[in-house]
């Protein structure tokens, strides 16, 4: 930066070399290159700071979702593919006397893989052991 004393010897060489009739001039013109200039400066800096911010939001829209990653299948693998349901075998209908609110009574069949109740002989069998 200038100090006082560079200032005034600045001003002391301008009216010399241009005389008081021009400074006038001079200095009018001075000023509207400096406030063109810093029109200029501001306008550039607000310019890339909107450059900037556009460029964040895109990076932090990348960080906040994340595009899911594509997986494919390897080539000797075999795609899973759900069978359809064999048309020969319709859906079981509910027994009429059943209500939606009540749970089915067990029948009294059972079912194939259980196992029949123990014989009172089996269970003196047992107990004897």
């Amino acid at each position: 930066m200038l100090s006082v004393p560079h200032l005034i010897v600045l001003f002391i060489v301008a009216l010399i070399v241009f005389g008081p009739e021009k400074l006038p001039e001079l200095a009018r013109n001075l000023g509207k290159v400096m406030s063109e200039f810093r029109r200029m400066s501001n306008e550039m800096r607000y310019t890339f700071e909107d450059h900037l911010r556009e460029i964040e939001r895109e990076t932090g829209a990348r960080k906040v979702a994340p595009a899911p990653p594509v997986i494919q299948p390897a080539e000797n693998t075999i795609a899973f593919r759900p069978s359809a349901l064999p048309e020969s075998a319709p859906p079981a209908a509910p027994s009429p006397d059943a209500s939606p609110e009540t749970p089915a009574a067990p029948s009294s069949e059972a079912a194939p893989h259980a196992d029949p109740p123990p014989s009172p002989e089996t269970e003196k069998n047992v107990d004897a052991r």
